[in-house]
């Protein structure tokens, strides 16, 4: 049942217009299809950074006090409902793609990696949302990696679909916005959902 909530949340916010699917539609515009690819493996691999510092470093401290990690998924939980009512009250949740000029594809990987591995919000992210789905009775770092891992492969996946369908996004603007809305709203309602029910369940193990 975990595992199913945690798909099902992952799956929402993956596709939900961001940051990271506009900065690989933006390189795409500017350099191509080859280039925008190129951004989503590495902004893939600056994604495994931040599992791989949540995985270790959740561990180290659930091992020095079993108390502050259930602190910690207190504190996430909180943090998940923060996120979810900000999307609700934004008023434009369609993120502006960022201005970025052709550079090659190389270079796109290198600066996909260096973003992605350098964002503050994604590591926040990271430390509130996949403690929540961990079971008591297993290794700590083994499950929050496998969790990680599968975040960080659907929101490539998402946006390596958005680089193949970056013409027909830009296209069609109002229609993208009007998307950009309803999944805003949608991943706003499960965070805040998410966030209450996993401050209130499963805390007898």
């Amino acid at each position: 049942m975990s595992f199913l909530a945690f798909a099902f949340a992952a799956l929402v916010l993956a596709i939900t217009p961001g940051p990271g699917i506009a900065y690989v539609v933006a390189r795409t515009v500017a350099g191509g299809r080859g280039e925008g690819l190129a951004s989503c493996l590495g902004t893939g691999i600056g994604g495994l950074v931040h599992v791989l510092a949540a995985a270790f470093g959740l561990s180290l401290l659930i091992a020095q006090s079993a108390w502050a990690f259930s602190l910690v998924k207190y504190v996430g939980a909180a943090y998940l409902v923060y996120l979810g009512m900000r999307m609700l009250l934004r008023r434009n949740p369609d993120d502006a793609a960022p201005k970025v000029s052709a550079q090659g594809a190389r270079r796109a990987f290198t600066e996909g990696i260096v973003v992605e591995a350098l964002n503050v919000k994604t590591a926040l992210f990271f430390l509130a949302f996949l403690p929540q789905f961990t079971v008591p009775d297993s290794p700590l770092a083994p499950q929050l990696v496998v969790l990680g891992c599968i975040c960080v492969a659907l929101n490539t996946l998402v946006d390596v679909l958005a680089v193949f369908g970056a013409d027909r996004l830009l296209k069609s603007s109002t229609a993208r916005a009007e998307r950009a809305k309803v999944l805003n709203r949608i991943s706003g309602c499960t965070m805040v959902a998410l966030g209450v029910f996993l401050a209130t369940a499963r805390r007898s193990a």
